[in-house]
């Protein structure tokens, strides 16, 4: 079995960026993916985030880091990882596919999209429930769909969708926006080229979603317990993120993430993290930079 200065699980964008800074100071890096890489910012053609060095696409951005963590020497092997064990002095990934060894781990293996909480809701996918509007948006023309959220992704998805979609119903259980200042000017540049497209549905909660193959309905509660049904073809769920940490046996906080201090060491040591399963993580590329470059030092230090 070889043994690595540090193996990195993960290739979202935090998870490329660790292993590129982790080479870049001379350690050794096995980085494990067995998707694409870029994570859930693949699925953006657009992304906004002012102060990261690095442009285009979610898609655009992966692939750039990918490249730069190969010609820096870092080993990609296509395998997830399932399990994390203390062997000594080391750590022992255990992925679908084999194990391996290394001194440092970081997690980076991200966050799954909060599902709306009705049952049976599964049974639309691909027949009206959507992820990705940049995906699915030209498919919508002329159709009204809801995107539900307050976030940064719904704000992005609906700025995408009101370009298409003859309404976008934006449904918000909040009074305002949670999203950055960066999304909110985004989204209010693409309503002002797109007049009139989007309704927004502040302190309303979605009840059901109605249909027989393919999404038809979705029927909204507002706060005075009233309720209301919106004809509408796509859903959009943009209701937070689920960390996934648990592969990893530490422990988390209530939202299922690992805390972690400055440098993004965790209560394990020699384990770090960074990305979405770390508790206050900013969520913008910027952040994944900086983190990455906080903990390669740590990890230098440590040899």
């Amino acid at each position: 079995m070889d043994r690595y200065d540090v193996i990195v699980a993960g290739e979202g964008v935090a998870g490329l960026a660790a292993s590129l800074a982790c080479a870049r100071v001379g350690l050794s890096v096995l980085s494990l993916e067995p998707a694409f890489p870029g994570g859930l910012v693949s699925s953006v053609n657009e992304l906004v985030d002012p102060g990261a060095d690095l442009e285009g696409s979610g898609i655009d951005v992966a692939t750039q880091l990918a490249g730069e963590a190969m010609d820096a020497g870092v080993t990609r092997l296509p395998e997830a990882a399932v399990g994390l064990f203390a062997e000594g002095d080391a750590w022992r990934v255990v992925t679908d596919q084999g194990k391996h060894e290394a001194r440092c781990v970081v997690v980076a293996t991200g966050a799954a999209r909060r599902q709306l909480p009705l049952p049976g809701l599964e049974r639309f996918e691909g027949n009206g429930l959507s992820w990705c509007a940049d995906c699915d948006a030209p498919l919508l023309a002329g159709t009204d769909v809801v995107v539900v959220g307050g976030g940064d992704s719904a704000l992005q998805e609906a700025a995408v969708l009101v370009h298409h979609a003859r309404t976008v119903h934006l449904v918000h259980r909040g009074r305002d926006w949670r999203a950055r200042a960066a999304l909110r000017e985004a989204f209010a540049r693409a309503l002002d080229a797109c007049p009139g497209r989007c309704v927004m549905h502040l302190e309303h909660a979605v009840l059901a979603v109605e249909g027989d193959e393919a999404i038809a309905a979705v029927v909204l509660q507002g706060p005075d317990g009233t309720r209301r049904t919106l004809q509408a073809g796509a859903l959009f769920p943009c209701i937070g993120l689920e960390p996934r940490a648990a592969w990893t046996g530490l422990s988390t906080d209530a939202s299922g993430a690992l805390a972690c201090d400055a440098d993004g060491s965790t209560t394990a040591p020699g384990v770090f993290a960074t990305g979405a399963v770390r508790a206050g993580f900013g969520g913008c590329l910027r952040d994944a930079i900086a983190d990455a470059r906080a903990l390669s030092a740590a990890i230098a230090r440590r040899r």
